[in-house]
């Protein structure tokens, strides 16, 4: 069973991540950079573009960068996706530049990969006779490296912060593409209230694809009726984030929060039902009840779609997740529990991250 669903997910990444259409693709280009980094954020449904102020802010609002207290932080994440088909994992680094201005760069790494994928295309040898030792093993794997920048405007609780991301896809020794993007945001703190504006791939982020398949590879990909991938091109159009966050402290040592996150998009993937025709309008809401800034609890609700069965029965269904927290002064622990419940039955997975505050004059 793990090898058809592993073959499966390859090829389904094959033919999203890779359209052999010589026209230029705008619909799932670059998923793997839509799950996101951080099991708080996940916990919270991803809804923290408005409040995030750790070394995720890179991904999620690079205007959070300016609110990291420490001179320097790292941060890493892992995450076991499809009931551990696929790992998804990030790594973080970042120092503050400047205390007058709370300059804050980082870099980083994200990987998606499914791994030990069998290559049966010499399981059958040229006279018939089928060899399993003749089977070998590749992995698909999706990388992301940013390099991000955040900094106050000089405005009391006004911050600015970008990213500039450098993408590496590759299936095997069979393909590969390579893309550059850049994100930036915005983020206003009054205090109790803060807003958040994050545009992703705004000059639009451009994939290209080369493919290299030997005419025996070829022939048996004709043989079996597979259409053999040629070289294209993906175009990631430029998406929005609008996010608004309140927060309380009270007497009894509780803090809240709660923020409300909502992602424009034009790329026609208008999967969910507040979507329009021309913009895909995708909602989301995080919660986070803290205990004396050492223990937390989160919970988030989103991915918000009406679904219709084999019957043509339409059904309103949306995905929550909840996650923990733990903070030990310098270092912090997060675990986030995600696709509970979610649309088209899709197994749960677990995310866990750690993150460590350092201070000194070395990173």
């Amino acid at each position: 069973m793990r090898y058809f669903q592993t073959l499966s997910l390859f090829i389904l990444s094959l033919l999203s991540g890779a359209q052999v259409s010589a026209q230029a693709d705008v619909r799932f280009v670059n998923e793997f950079l839509n799950i996101g980094v951080g099991a708080e954020a996940h916990g919270m449904f991803g809804s923290v573009a408005a409040s995030v102020d750790d070394i995720t802010a890179a991904y999620w609002n690079p205007a959070g960068l300016a609110k990291i207290e420490a001179p320097a932080q790292i941060s890493a994440m892992h995450a076991s996706w499809f009931g551990g088909i696929a790992n998804y994992d990030y790594l973080s680094a970042g120092k503050r530049f400047s205390e007058s201005n709370n300059s804050f760069a980082s870099l980083s790494l994200i990987r998606m990969g499914v791994d030990q994928i069998p290559n049966t295309f010499n399981l059958i040898g040229p006279d018939g006779s089928v060899n399993y030792d003749r089977v070998e093993e590749f992995s698909a794997a999706d990388y992301a490296f940013l390099v991000s920048y955040g900094q106050d405007l000089g405005i009391e609780g006004l911050s600015i912060g970008g990213s500039a991301k450098i993408i590496y896809r590759s299936v095997g020794g069979f393909g590969s593409a390579f893309g550059f993007g850049f994100d930036a945001g915005l983020m206003y703190d009054t205090g109790n209230l803060s807003f958040g504006l994050m545009g992703r791939d705004i000059t639009t982020t451009i994939n290209n694809w080369s493919f290299s398949f030997s005419p025996e590879e070829q022939a048996i990909l004709q043989a079996t009726d597979n259409v053999i991938p040629v070289s294209s091109t993906e175009v990631a159009l430029p998406k929005l984030v609008f996010a608004a966050a309140y927060k309380l402290v009270n007497k009894s040592r509780f803090n809240y929060l709660v923020e409300t996150d909502i992602r424009l998009s034009s790329d026609g993937t208008k999967s969910g039902v507040f979507s329009g025709k021309s913009v895909g309008i995708d909602p989301s809401v995080g919660l986070q009840i803290g205990y004396d800034e050492l223990a937390y609890f989160r919970a988030g609700v989103g991915n918000f779609q009406n679904i219709i069965n084999e019957q043509a029965n339409s059904s309103f269904e949306f995905q929550p997740n909840i996650g923990l927290g733990i903070n030990l002064g310098k270092f912090k622990i997060d675990y986030a529990l995600t696709n509970i419940g979610s649309v088209s039955g899709s197994l749960i997975s677990h995310i866990f991250s750690l993150s460590l505050d350092i201070y000194g004059d070395r990173l």
